[in-house]
């Protein structure tokens, strides 16, 4: 496995992204935001669009967007991650864009891009409540195991007559964003039971028959929602046949990787305050960072924390295999560590309301119900790299052994 070095382009991101995010987007501006109707401050997204074309740093140039690759969405991922900044930018950018480049037609993807790109079109990708790891291939095989209702019950279902517009019926729960989002890209089963299917469809947020309804959450900063379909009129997304569930795994492994870096991230800035804390808190006549024990502790989760950065920059440069999954999971582990260590060496201060190391904390225990948990998701990277099989999936270049710092990355 080849390391990567960080180019003069991905340094600027990171700098321009982080100054703006100290600026906009502190422990004041982020419980504001997370109080507002859409649940992230419109203000700061747009300027994150017309600064650094975020929406679109993965998107062709073509279609209005940046052009860049997975490392630089990664590392906006990871800097919004330090900071949990709420926005659309995973629901958006990470889930519901590739779907709609790979599948759209050219007229849906001529129409669409170009509002993404620009911060103007918010999506979210519905599908039925939990089941968005298992959709995208993360934790199982999406073609053998049924999570869209199994073509009988459950999910949604579409219906057409001849010649008729598609007709949505049903309900998807824990959608991201899916409260605000201008547009739903909906997973649906449709050609009833024998001939079942999975396919996408376009949904806009004033169609009739459509009711949203935000959800509390455990992680205020990552806002979820109840999307209702009362026979709602829908666009197919791209023609049949489709590749749907190809398409979904296809975008799962670039969204692991996206979701490993957010996670890195958040890691990080539990550490980075933590490490403050030890500095500035004096026991006994002295800071409690001088201890032993102490220093030890923050110096073990700084080792968990680079390689699993180490192993999210690997991830980044593979565009098959499991590599994404493995970096998930030892990101979502690192999360957790560093979020529990964060409220206890905060002490008292760290289960209070008041203080940031609680939204650290519920960030990382959501994200291990959204996204995981990280045993499942080895186990399936295990099972596609055919590692306890007949071999047919042999390991295809395997980041397990990747030390850490062997990203290049600055922190």
């Amino acid at each position: 496995m080849r390391t990567a070095a960080v180019t003069e382009e991905q340094q600027e991101i990171r700098r321009t992204l982080r100054e703006l995010l100290a600026k906009r987007a502190g422990p004041a501006e982020t419980r504001a935001a997370v109080t507002t109707p859409e649940g992230y401050d419109p203000a700061l997204w747009a300027a994150l669009a017309g600064a650094l074309g975020l929406p679109g740093l993965a998107l062709p140039e073509r279609y209005g967007g940046v052009g860049c690759g997975p490392a630089e969405l990664a590392l906006a991922c990871e800097e919004t991650g330090r900071v949990l900044a709420p926005s659309p930018l995973l629901a958006t950018s990470v889930l519901a864009a590739p779907l709609i480049a790979a599948l759209g037609t050219g007229r849906q993807r001529a129409d669409l891009l170009p509002r993404i790109a620009d911060g103007t079109l918010t999506c979210a990708l519905a599908l039925p409540g939990g089941s968005l790891p298992l959709a995208l291939g993360l934790t199982g095989d999406n073609a053998a195991e049924p999570w869209a209702g199994d073509g009988r019950s459950g999910g949604v279902q579409a219906v057409r007559s001849d010649g008729a517009a598609w007709v949505l019926y049903g309900e998807a729960g824990h959608v991201l964003d899916g409260h605000s989002a201008g547009l739903l890209v909906v997973a649906a089963h449709t050609g009833g039971f024998p001939r079942s299917r999975t396919l996408l469809f376009l949904v806009r947020a004033d169609a009739t028959g459509l009711v949203r309804r935000r959800l509390p959450t455990l992680d205020v900063t990552r806002s979820q929602a109840l999307v209702e379909l009362r026979d709602v009129e829908a666009e197919l997304l791209g023609e049949e046949p489709a590749d749907t569930l190809g398409a979904l795994a296809a975008t799962g492994r670039t969204a692991a990787v996206m979701l490993a870096a957010e996670a890195v991230g958040a890691a990080r800035g539990a550490l980075d305050r933590t490490v403050e804390h030890a500095i500035t808190r004096q026991q006994f006549g002295r800071p409690i960072g001088s201890f032993q024990a102490i220093r030890h502790r923050l110096a073990d989760l700084l080792v968990q924390i680079e390689s699993a950065r180490s192993l999210r920059v690997c991830a980044a440069q593979e565009e098959q295999g499991a590599s994404g999954a493995l970096a998930l999971a030892q990101a979502l582990e690192a999360q957790r560590a560093a979020a529990a260590e964060a409220v206890q060496l905060h002490g008292g201060l760290g289960i209070t309301w008041e203080h940031d190391a609680q939204l650290y904390f519920k960030r990382a225990a959501a994200d291990e119900l959204l996204f995981g948990p990280a045993h499942r998701l080895r186990a399936r990277a295990a099972e596609c790299e055919g590692l306890f099989g007949d071999g047919a999936g042999a390991a295809r270049g395997s980041v397990a052994g990747v030390a850490p710092g062997a990203s290049g990355e600055v922190a």
